[in-house]
């Protein structure tokens, strides 16, 4: 910025400069002829009165009486003069004053009727330097205002550009969720107007997202108190008598277990807390994900199915991300597809990225809704429009990427980083409470 707006100035003072030194420097060589011509004339005047004086009364002057040293004393440095006077013998007598001149010259001459005539000549090379010395004092004027409209360019642009960087950088960082740093005034009014504004926006955003936090710690406290006494029931249960009841139970409890691992995910999210990149065994996560929804596929006559090619092991630095936004596809497979569902895994170990796609044979998505069925709000069934929006989210927080890659019949399809044993630890085990004693 600092730089286009120094580069504008300067290019209107250059502007100014032609518009200005142009026509001063030609005024100056034309003032300087003029000058000349006007000295050249006063002196005549002046060698005219000399002459009219020597001619007396008479009008006449003896041949070689005219008094030569008082024109040489009026002749300009470098001048030659040409005096012609009528004699007492009735003829024209000149006399030729100064030496010969070499090139060019500047003449003017005046007529004294029956008295003579003068001609006065100088070197054209004098006037043509006394031309060069005016305009190049015309240079540096303009040269040196050009000089100092940049400083006071550069000056400005300074003034006005630093505080508009330094209004950009805090508002980035603000972006970013740095809500520290105060915001200053400049002396410039809009400047200190956008600057008012953002800083009452920053704190507007930090308070906000302070009362969003301890509603997150709220909402994650009274769940996890909600589902430690869920899982207490499901661990007197697991200890019923029936084997069916006890399935059932333990089932039960594995939802819950992976809910809660769900839920620290979430709330280490919403505290910007950096995750570790583990390994992801996709085969074993799709295949729970299948088992999880069967029945409810089952229940509509339609099938649920998953296969699997190549390496299946991707990187997330949050496990939970990855399931939850294929759950979306799946559900959204559920409410609103047809057929049969596929689950499709496959490596791309070019790119080394994992593919996995999810297709149905349902009527798909109209062609005027592909740029919206992602925005967040936006449903064209009975849905609340969030689905999507979040499973694109949370797969491009892993660095991945979902896309509907088929229209009619719908596939979409995840792309997220393959592993590789070296890179990256495998993910932690999950945790197994025991189950509690029936008392």
């Amino acid at each position: 910025m600092r730089r286009r707006i120094l580069n504008t100035m300067i290019a209107m003072l250059l502007a100014v400069g032609l518009l200005l030194g142009v026509p001063l420097s030609v005024i100056a060589w034309w003032w300087v002829a003029d000058n000349a011509h006007q000295n050249l004339d006063s002196r005549l005047k002046l060698i005219s009165a000399q002459l009219i004086r020597q001619e007396g009364t008479e009008g006449r002057v003896a041949p070689g009486s005219l008094d030569l040293e008082a024109f040489r004393l009026l002749l300009p440095e470098g001048g030659r003069l040409t005096v012609r006077y009528p004699t007492i013998d009735g003829n024209q007598a000149v006399t030729v004053i100064g030496s010969p001149i070499v090139g060019q010259s500047m003449t003017d001459s005046i007529a004294l009727g029956n008295a003579g005539s003068l001609v006065l000549e100088i070197p054209m090379s004098q006037v043509r330097d006394d031309q060069l010395a005016a305009v190049g004092i015309v240079v540096l004027v303009v040269a040196g205002s050009i000089a100092a409209g940049t400083i006071a360019a550069a000056v400005t642009a300074g003034r006005v550009a630093d505080p508009m960087i330094d209004l950009a950088d805090r508002a980035a960082a603000m972006a970013k969720g740095d809500f520290r740093s105060e915001w200053k005034t400049y002396g410039i009014s809009e400047l200190d107007r956008v600057s008012d504004a953002l800083g009452d926006a920053n704190a507007e955003i930090a308070l906000r997202l302070e009362r969003e936090g301890e509603i997150v710690g709220d909402v994650s406290h009274q769940l996890r108190s909600r589902l430690t006494a869920i899982q207490l029931r499901l661990d007197e249960l697991s200890l019923h008598a029936d084997p069916a009841v006890v399935t059932e139970a333990e089932a039960a409890l594995e939802q819950v277990e992976r809910l809660s691992r769900e839920l620290d995910e979430m709330v280490a999210a919403s505290r910007n807390e950096p995750g570790v990149p583990t390994r992801i065994d996709v085969e074993d996560m799709v295949r729970t994900l299948v088992g999880d929804f069967q029945a409810a596929f089952g229940a509509r006559d339609r099938d649920l199915e998953a296969t699997f090619s190549g390496h299946t092991t991707a990187v997330s630095a949050r496990p939970g991300r990855l399931r939850e936004a294929l759950s979306v596809l799946v559900d959204n497979a559920l409410q609103h597809g047809a057929g049969e569902c596929r689950i499709d895994v496959d490596d791309l170990p070019s790119a080394d990225m994992l593919r996995i796609t999810v297709a149905d044979g349902g009527p798909g998505v109209d062609d005027d809704l592909v740029g919206l069925i992602f925005r967040r709000g936006f449903s064209a069934g009975r849905g609340n429009g969030v689905g999507l929006s979040l499973a694109r989210a949370l797969v491009e927080a892993d660095g991945g990427r979902l896309e509907l890659t088929t229209r009619r019949p719908p596939v979409f399809s995840i792309v997220v980083p393959s592993a590789h044993p070296s890179d990256v630890r495998p993910a932690p085990s999950p945790v197994r409470r025991d189950p509690v004693p029936h008392r």
